[in-house]
Formats: structure tokens, C-alpha cells, sequence
């Protein structure tokens, strides 16, 4: 850098400049510092030029040191006869760290030193649940190879794969504590917002072929429509997207009866009774409903338009009468042009009493010429696919899946005269599919609220993100197949994914979504 005088008569300036050189490869200067007015700087230095002069020398000298510090080329020497010894390690994963200083917010070491005084161990459970955790995270596997993982870390493990299997016990015996501390705890990283509780299920599958006769593996619906016995869990989801708690029943439970045992130890030990309650129409029997009526709890759940009674169902798809939220004017859906932009993207609805037993909802049946087409779209391929299946010689039975294509195929084995045909014919349903057509852009909510029907179909629709959770746990943490087989070391596998996923989301807040 050097130091110039610009300007002209008694603007003149003195600054420090930096040489640059340009992306065509021709150099260049520009301003790096302005020191000041030429004639106030000389009345500091009694206008004496050569000492001023030398003084913006030794200023320039100082930037330059600076500039070079910052951003100077560092040397690094390397000796060609030196060798690094064989098997020893070089290179660490120090990626954990980010996730390491949220364990430390979560005061998970806290919590692992409340569990050591109702214990006799000696190895360090923090230090194992810790690893456990930025192995789901960073390199998902079995239990053996996220120890091998974590050899790989800054920090190396000071603990053994054997210590492991054992904390897996201690863990699954303190899971509800765990669960409820790191509840409490993660309210000093992100306030929770528990308001509204969304509730779901899914299951995991194991690699085995028999169940359990008296255990949580056993055959069940599989969501992934696999044959194995699988384990189903339960998981409650605050209006922030953050997991809550959760607990695991024996896959072949029925769903719906998994929702009062959780959902009292959340009102019991995590002191949360006033939110709505929000869930799929697969969880929300009448049974559920009523238990979410009492005190200051409410509920919002999916309701099916196929299951209703067919006087109450002849009603909910009735074009008319429809409203817009926020008007009260009337509309009949068979004088909506939804070519047009704004009718597409709006929302219709009608609302219905439905009187069960003592208890007293209202179906809010929604009508969106968007969510029509989406399904119009969807079964149009569908169908495309059920002619490939007519026209081929494979398979053409239907599958457990309710959206197989299969399903729109139907088998004729007489002629049209009754008489049993000679061979089978394979064609097109299209009952099925004018009767599938019938539900198109409807949709349905049953709930114990009054007030702002908008607001009621907003809790609703962030019941995707409960949806979320699960995706991240199967496909991201690959919680399943599970290859622990003890009951204790299944409930510790799925603790660490709870806990990872607790984790991974408050991560995603501190970022505000930006990764």
C-alpha cells in the first residue's frame, strides 16, 4: 500500500491506496483508506508536509501488516522422509460439535448424572448417549458401527462397544424421565409452543421372520406393506414441528388405543392440559374424541366422508349451499367456473352438527377445485396404469395398498346373458371410479370447537409435519430395520432416534429453516 494525495485546490485528500490487480489480468489501484482533508491534516502537523508525509507512510505500513495478517498466504512445511505411523489415526469428524453444544443446552449430562444416582455403573452414560446421538445424525447404523463411527471423532469414545448394550437397558428403563427432562430443558433453547398437539402413528419393521409371543415385534398392518413383525410407535408433535413424546406398543395394536396411555403421561408428568388435539381420522374414534372433551383440551381430527352414515354423507356433498372463511354470502359449487384463478385457489365450506351420544361436533366439510384436480391428476395416472395391466399378462390382483391401480380393475366371468364364460375378462371398473370421482376436492373435519372456521382448518393442515417426523426417523436416521432384539435395547434404539430428532429440529429452528 502507498500513501497519494488527490483532488484538487482545497479539496485535496490524503489517502492510503492498495494495488489490486483485475480479472483481465491488468492492475489497478483503488482507496483503501481515507486519512483526511490535506489542509486539516496539515494543521496537525504545523504544516510541516514531510512530517505529515511520514506519518501516512507508517499509517499505510500499519494497514499493510494488517491486510497481510488477515488475509496473507500461510506456509505449511511438509518433510519428505517423515511417515505417519501405520493404523494411526489423522483425520477427525469434528462436524458433531454443532450438535455436541445443543446436547449441552438440552443439559443431557445433567440429566445422565440423575440416572446415575438410582444405578451401579461405572461407565460414562452421557458420553455413550451423547455418541449415540451425532452417530443417528451424521452416519445412521447398527449400534456396532455407530462405536465404530465414533472412534472417528475429535473426541474419541473412552468407553467400550460392551458398555454400550449395557446403557442401552438403563436408558430404556429411564425413558419416560428422559423424556420428560429434555421436554423441560428444551424450553431454554426454543420456547415451546404447545397450544396445539398433533398425535400419529406409524411402525419399523424387523429383519426376521417370527414374532415375538410375548413382546412389542409382532405381525401387524405394516404401513410399508412389508410381511415382517413390526413395532408401532406413537408420537406427539407440538405446533412448532418439535417431537413432544413418544412410546412404542406391540405392532399388532390397534392404533387407536395407543393414544390415551401417551397422552395421559403428557398431562401427568409434563404438566400440558390445555391444547387441541389434532390427529387423522385413523386415530380419532369416537372413544379419543370423548377423552380430548374434558377440561380445557379440544380437538380438530380428519373425518372420513366414506364412512359417514349415507343421509349425513348425502348432505356433506351436497353442491350447496357453500361458504367462503370470512363471508357469509351462499354458493352453490355448480356455479363456480374454476378456470377461473381466484376459484381455484379458494377453500369452500359448509358446516354440519353431529350429535354423538352427550357429545356435540361439528363436521366442517371443505370443498377446493385445486385439491380436485390434484386428485383428478393422481387417478388419471392410476388408471393409465390399471389398461397397462388389462393389456398385460402379469399380475392383476389387487394389493393391501389402498392406492393400488389394481383396484380399478374388475373381473367378468359371465357373459352377458348369465352364463358362465369360458375364460375371465379383465376391464375397466368404471363404477369405482365415477364413485371415487364423487369425493373429489372434498374433504372433512370433525371438532368440538366454535369460532373462526379458518383457523380450525389451519390446525388441520399442519398435521404434515408429524408426517415429516417420521419420514427424517425412517429415511434420514434409518431407524428401521432395527437390529437390536432385546425388548430393553428396541425401546433404548428408538429413545436415541427420539432424542436425534428432538435435536435435528431445534437445530433447524436455531438456523430459522435456512439449510
Amino acid at each position: 500500500m502507498y500513501v497519494a494525495v488527490n483532488g484538487t485546490g482545497k479539496s485535496k485528500s490524503v489517502y492510503i491506496m492498495q494495488s489490486f490487480r483485475k480479472e483481465n489480468g491488468q492492475t489497478s489501484s483503488r482507496v483503501y483508506r481515507k486519512l483526511g482533508r490535506l489542509e486539516e491534516l496539515l494543521d496537525r502537523f504545523s504544516h510541516d508536509r514531510d512530517q505529515l508525509m511520514a506519518w501516512a507512510k507508517k499509517e499505510a505500513e500499519k494497514d499493510t501488516e494488517e491486510y497481510n495478517r488477515k488475509n496473507g498466504t500461510v506456509s505449511v512445511t511438509f518433510s519428505q522422509a517423515a511417515s505417519i505411523p501405520k493404523e494411526e489415526e489423522r483425520s477427525f469428524h469434528a462436524g458433531y460439535l454443532f450438535l455436541q453444544q445443543l446436547c449441552t443446552e438440552l443439559r443431557i449430562d445433567n440429566i445422565c448424572r440423575k440416572i446415575r444416582t438410582r444405578h451401579r455403573f461405572t461407565y460414562d452414560l452421557h458420553a455413550i448417549l451423547a455418541d449415540l446421538i451425532y452417530a443417528r445424525i451424521l452416519c445412521p447404523s447398527s449400534k456396532r458401527s455407530s462405536y465404530s463411527f465414533c472412534q472417528s471423532l475429535l473426541e474419541s469414545p473412552g468407553y467400550t462397544l460392551q458398555n454400550v448394550y449395557r446403557a442401552l437397558s438403563v436408558l430404556a428403563e429411564e425413558s419416560d424421565f428422559i423424556q420428560e427432562e429434555l421436554y423441560r430443558n428444551s424450553n431454554f433453547v426454543h420456547a415451546r409452543n404447545r397450544q396445539i398437539l398433533y398425535y400419529d402413528c406409524t411402525n419399523y419393521y424387523f429383519e426376521i421372520e417370527q414374532q415375538d409371543e410375548d413382546g412389542l415385534r409382532k405381525f401387524g398392518k405394516s404401513k410399508e406393506n412389508r410381511p415382517n413383525p413390526i413395532v408401532t410407535m406413537g408420537l406427539f408433535m407440538d405446533q412448532d414441528g418439535i417431537p413432544l413424546a413418544f412410546d412404542l406398543f406391540p405392532g399388532n395394536q390397534n392404533e387407536q388405543t395407543t393414544l390415551k396411555p401417551l397422552e395421559t403421561k403428557i398431562i401427568r408428568d409434563f404438566g400440558c392440559s390445555d391444547f387441541i388435539f389434532c390427529s387423522d381420522a385413523g386415530l380419532g374414534s369416537k372413544a379419543n374424541r370423548y377423552f380430548n372433551s374434558f377440561g380445557n383440551r379440544a380437538y380438530v381430527i380428519t373425518h372420513s366422508l366414506k364412512k359417514m352414515r349415507k343421509e349425513d354423507r348425502e348432505i356433506a356433498l351436497n353442491p350447496s349451499p357453500f361458504k367462503v372463511p370470512g363471508s357469509d354470502r351462499l354458493i352453490d359449487l355448480r356455479t363456480l367456473d374454476e378456470t377461473d384463478e381466484k376459484v381455484f385457489h379458494t377453500v369452500y365450506y359448509k358446516e354440519m352438527p353431529l350429535i354423538s351420544g352427550t357429545m356435540e361436533e361439528t363436521v366442517i366439510v371443505t370443498y377446493s377445485p385445486k385439491y380436485k384436480a390434484y386428485q383428478r391428476k393422481i387417478r388419471a395416472r392410476q388408471i393409465e396404469r390399471a389398461e397397462k395391466m388389462i393389456n398385460s399378462s402379469g399380475r392383476k390382483r389387487r394389493g393391501k395398498n389402498q392406492n393400488d391401480p389394481a383396484r380399478f380393475i374388475r373381473k367378468v366371468s359371465m357373459t352377458e346373458d348369465g352364463e358362465i364364460a369360458e375364460k375371465q375378462v379383465y376391464d375397466l371398473d368404471r363404477e369405482r371410479i365415477e364413485e371415487e370421482a364423487r369425493y373429489d376436492g372434498f374433504y372433512a373435519v370433525v371438532t368440538n370447537l366454535e369460532g373462526n372456521v379458518e383457523e380450525i382448518l389451519k390446525i388441520n393442515q399442519r398435521r404434515w409435519e408429524i408426517e415429516e417426523n417420521f419420514r427424517i426417523m425412517k429415511t434420514e436416521f434409518e431407524a428401521r430395520p432395527v437390529y437390536v432384539r432385546r425388548e430393553d435395547r428396541i425401546k433404548a434404539h428408538f429413545l436415541t432416534c427420539y432424542i436425534s430428532l428432538l435435536v435435528y429440529r431445534l437445530l433447524e429452528k436455531k438456523l430459522g429453516k435456512g439449510y
